[in-house]
């Protein structure tokens, strides 16, 4: 593979000074997926035919002295938002052939923006998963070692941008699905703060694609630099012109500090439910030490930090309580007797899963409430610091894995085995209170995977991580493409 791609920044500038034009970028990029993508299998649906009139369209529209913020820059669409005239399956093959009449609201604003849309990424069944696999499109590997994973549930996404196909991609998030996917391939992404940026048309195939204001998910975009991260959140942030937007404009406030060593930040390598794995813990430090070799206030602990355990606990049980909506009766019947089986003195993770599903509205009700403690928290704690370094897993890509039974699966830190899905509570820590985070490169594992950290901002300041990730890039590196 190549080893140097430009950013989205770096096209745009190439487009503005004529150097290139958007059919040349959109035929190499067509070119290059079909010549790699056999090996990676990150773009399900292609959309080559449209893409390169989208293309022919912007240098037309170049021509006659227009500049959008994405003309002519090719990028991918994660599967699961609506793209009129393309499959929308989320992964589940009774859905195969369902295809909506319009554009999610994202994509039309990346549309509106000038971008040229190459096709759709590969996700999970259901978006349910840290890896991203189906029955119709078939696995997706990670660049780096086509025997991993490339995350879940962006991670056609994250692997098509590793790979160099397109410049851009929008994804979502619940359980670290721009994150994860970033973390374990060496790019960038951006889980914007809860109801920042509009997401209808992001939506089951079985559901209308309606606005609703939905708890805990987000989402986002995925870019191979800090800066292109902004730039696309600009085109994806403000409320849905349906309902908010009708009444609402959005002005986000600039980031805190422009200059490194301006920047306090407390800096987290140990989640109590969890290890940290030794090249995930190397990455944090590295980063801490950028930070302070930059004159940033670097700090370790601090008793403003919200309680982590409690949190993954909320996070688990707000989760599947709104996941459990969706299910079948059947399976949500056999868990419900499931969960009436468990020892009151039980406080895994995999309880307060089952807990969640069959969760009570008054329950539910008394969980929101701890949140917004935990909310409060939070102000008190960026009151004292502007940023939060932590990893986004325990762990860098893992070998694929399978098992249909999520449940009986185990993720391997540095030689123990855990339960699979406890790897997800470093993605809670942002989640559950509605945090942005931004997941940036911080190097590599002796193995040479790529490892990432998540900088986790304060509410509705999501240019305060975004600043902070970009300065990063600066002295430690960014982006580095598998060979």
């Amino acid at each position: 593979m190549e080893s140097n791609f430009p950013t989205a920044e770096e096209l745009a500038a190439a487009l503005r000074a004529g150097e290139v034009t958007s059919a040349e970028l959109t035929d190499e990029a067509i070119a290059r997926i079909e010549r790699d993508d056999k090996a990676i299998n990150s773009i399900c649906v292609p959309d080559f035919d449209r893409a390169r009139t989208a293309a022919r369209d912007a240098d037309r529209a170049r021509a006659r002295g227009e500049d959008r913020p994405l003309l002519g820059i090719p990028a991918t669409v994660k599967e699961s938002y609506d793209v009129a005239g393309l499959p929308t399956t989320w992964g589940m093959p009774p859905h195969r052939d369902h295809i909506p009449a319009e554009d999610a609201v994202q994509v039309s604003r990346l549309r509106a923006a000038g971008a040229v849309v190459l096709g759709k990424t590969n996700v999970p069944l259901g978006l349910q998963d840290v890896q991203s696999f189906n029955e119709i499109y078939g696995t997706t590997n990670n660049p780096w070692d086509h025997g991993r994973t490339p995350g879940g549930s962006s991670g056609g996404s994250a692997a098509a941008l590793a790979s160099g196909f397109g410049a851009l991609s929008i994804g979502s998030d619940i359980g670290g699905s721009l994150r994860t996917p970033a973390h374990f391939c060496g790019v960038y992404a951006h889980k914007p703060t809860l109801g920042l940026a509009a997401h209808r048309g992001m939506v089951p195939p079985s559901a209308p694609a309606l606005p609703a204001d939905l708890d805990l998910a987000v989402v986002g975009p995925m870019a191979r630099s800090a800066r292109d991260l902004a730039l696309l959140l600009d085109v994806m942030a403000g409320p849905d012109p349906l309902t908010l937007g009708v009444a609402y404009e959005l002005t986000l406030p600039p980031a805190r500090h422009e200059r490194l060593r301006d920047f306090r930040v407390l800096v987290l390598d140990e989640h109590p439910l969890i290890p940290t794995g030794s090249a995930v813990r190397a990455g944090v430090h590295r980063v801490a030490d950028a930070l302070a070799d930059g004159g940033a206030r670097v700090e370790r602990h601090s008793p403003l930090l919200p309680d982590l355990a409690e949190a993954a606990t909320l996070y688990t049980k707000l989760w599947f309580s709104s996941a459990a909506a969706s299910f079948p009766v059947e399976v949500y019947e056999e868990l419900r007797t499931h969960a009436a089986g468990l020892s009151t003195d039980d406080g895994s993770l995999d309880a307060a899963r089952l807990r969640g599903i069959v969760l009570s509205h008054r329950d539910w009700v008394a969980a929101n409430n701890r949140r917004e403690l935990h909310r409060h928290g939070w102000r008190r704690l960026f009151a004292e610091f502007d940023a939060v370094v932590c990893p986004v897993t325990p762990t860098p890509a893992f070998p694929h894995d399978h098992n249909p039974d999520l449940r009986a699966r185990r993720i391997d830190i540095d030689g123990v085995a855990y339960p699979y899905l406890d790897q997800l509570v470093w993605a809670g820590v942002a989640t559950m209170p509605g945090l942005p985070a931004t997941a940036v490169p911080a190097g590599r594992s002796p193995e040479g995977l790529p490892v990432g950290v998540q900088l986790i901002g304060p509410m509705f300041e999501d240019r305060t991580p975004l600043r902070l990730a970009e300065l990063l890039e600066r002295r430690i590196g960014g982006f580095p493409a598998p060979q």
